[in-house]
């Protein structure tokens, strides 16, 4: 049950907030700024590449790498495909994860390793077995661990993450925010270098200062009535989030905003680009998951019956409302089915801009759905 009192009691999130989650989301921004400053001094901005990599293999345990080969992948497109590694082993610990290079991977690709950890021997291995195929390496990882002295060993390129003194107070969450962009933007910034996507300095800059200001929408300080990811939250509260996207860098956003829900708040959520999703959730609608299903719904005891699990879709989109868009056939289909639609757009920007802006509005609302349920 969602106590939504602690919502507007920033005190009592404070209290309850015992893994550093909603200052993570609100320093999003100064992570960014700290990452960038470590990538230049570790020397990307002076890096003139050859060409473009063949390929490009992302290395990393749990979500935090899965979204950031996801992002980068997206943003990316064409220009050269960007692959995860999935690590095998019996058990997600950090001395059981192995990885392995594909067997065509070789001196024209790029390995680039994102972890919050940096002990896994399998990522050390991976650079060893990448400096003998002749792969470039670019790690991202606390300064240091064994891996940072791998890959200096290696002659890799190595950028000690962004990392704040309480992250070393609790395991830290895969899909926090603070390690998300501790790790996507030196990698933004080296894959801007090799020509692969458009993230200078200066883009970087605005990314952080729009994180900066979704902090100040979305702060505990704010009501829940006049902050947009409290409200979500509160919207999300005994509902099954069904999650629509539209634009290109909306889905990666959308699929992080399902995996932080799953992780933080244990909210399982489904998750789909539109147009497409209207024919795969159509049925989902359509069930017993519906808010029209259950009629005899209104006669449940308030006090002793907890209420039915319904649906309630999250569109979010990173275009304007003109324009060919899916938008109103979705509003359509979910309200033809008293499903209600929560929608999130981002103000006008560039494309890593606007991404920001939704991860970080999304990033808050899965915090404060976690915090006031008390998971």
């Amino acid at each position: 049950m969602l106590d939504e009192s602690l919502l507007d009691s920033p005190e009592g999130l404070a209290e309850a907030d015992h893994r550093a989650l909603l200052r993570g989301a609100a320093e999003a921004g100064a992570r960014v700024r700290t990452a960038l400053r470590h990538a230049a001094e570790a020397g990307v901005h002076d890096l003139k590449p050859d060409g473009r990599p063949r390929a490009v293999l992302i290395a990393g345990p749990g979500a935090a790498a899965t979204q950031t080969a996801d992002l980068l992948g997206t943003l990316a497109g064409s220009g050269s495909p960007v692959t995860r590694l999935a690590p095998t082993g019996v058990a997600p610990a950090a001395g059981a994860l192995r990885w392995e290079l594909p067997g065509w991977a070789g001196s024209v690709d790029l390995l680039l390793i994102a972890t919050p950890d940096g002990t896994e021997p399998g990522l050390s291995l991976l650079t060893e077995q990448a400096y003998r195929r002749g792969c470039t390496v670019v790690a991202v990882a606390p300064a240091r661990t064994p891996l940072a002295e791998t890959v200096g060993g290696s002659h890799g390129l190595f950028v000690p993450m962004a990392t704040a003194p309480y992250d070393q107070d609790q395991p830290l969450a895969a899909t926090a925010p603070g390690v998300l962009w501790a790790l996507l933007t030196p990698l933004l910034a080296l894959l801007d270098r090799t020509g692969l996507l458009a993230a200078p300095p200066d883009v970087l800059d605005k990314v952080a200062d729009r994180l900066d200001r979704v902090a100040e929408r979305c702060g505990p300080a704010l009501a829940t009535y006049s902050n947009p990811a409290k409200t979500l939250a509160a919207e999300l509260a005994d509902a099954l989030p069904i999650v629509w996207t539209e634009g290109v860098s909306a889905g990666p956003a959308g699929r992080r905003f399902a995996a932080a829900l799953a992780e933080l708040s244990g909210t399982p959520a489904v998750v789909a680009e539109l147009p497409e999703a209207l024919a795969a959730h159509s049925a989902l609608l359509a069930g017993p998951l519906a808010a029209s299903a259950d009629p005899d719904d209104f006669f449940r005891d308030r006090v002793e019956e907890p209420p039915a699990l319904h649906a309630r879709v999250v569109l979010l989109r990173d275009r304007p409302i003109g324009g060919l868009t899916a938008a109103p056939a979705a509003r359509d289909l979910a309200l033809s089915h008293d499903t209600p639609i929560s929608e999130l757009e981002p103000e006008e920007g560039g494309e890593l801009e606007t991404l920001a802006e939704l991860i970080a509005v999304t990033d808050f609302a899965a915090v404060y759905l976690a915090l006031a349920s008390g998971t």
